[in-house]
């Protein structure tokens, strides 16, 4: 029990929600779970499972791929965490963030760059007003190419070209 207590201290402030969460479903809250909150809390990039499990799994060699799966979805259920595809069949997570984001993936190098869109909440604003809806959450991803595979000479010749062949 001890380790328990140690985790819990070393658990950024921010996770109160997520224990909160947790025990409102009457769920437990074990080690595993802080464990898998505190590797998104530190992590600045777009982790899927596997990602999630590697990490944790250098911190407790005892946690499973089935656990983190079982968390993951657990804390996206509670809010707690957003899925995004990011241009990918599988997801990737990320702690939810305050105010909406927008995410670009650059389809050659793979490259995920997160984008503040202010416009984005005045358009869900007049969206539920025209069509009397009640929107609870948006995703908006965006793909392409980045600024620096733009700067590669056979992309930018490639838009030139693909430019030339529309009418």
């Amino acid at each position: 029990m001890r380790m328990r207590n140690i985790l819990i201290m070393n658990t950024p402030k921010a996770d109160t929600p997520f224990i909160d969460a947790i025990r409102r479903r009457g769920g437990k809250l074990t080690r595993q779970r802080l464990l898998i909150i505190q590797v998104l809390d530190e992590c600045q990039d777009h982790m899927d499972a596997d990602a999630v499990y590697e990490e944790a799994k250098k911190r407790d060699p005892r946690i499973s791929l089935a656990t983190v799966y079982r968390s993951l979805a657990l804390m996206k259920e509670t809010g707690l965490i957003e899925e995004h595809r990011l241009g990918q069949k599988h997801g990737h997570f990320e702690k939810t963030q305050r105010l909406p984001h927008a995410h670009f993936t650059c389809q050659s190098c793979g490259t995920v760059i997160e984008l503040d869109v202010p416009s984005i909440v005045d358009l869900a604003q007049q969206l539920e007003d025209q069509h009397h809806l009640d929107i609870s959450s948006m995703d908006l991803e965006l793909e392409g190419i980045c600024p620096d595979c733009l700067r590669q000479s056979d992309y930018r010749e490639q838009i030139i070209e693909s430019r030339r062949d529309t009418p």
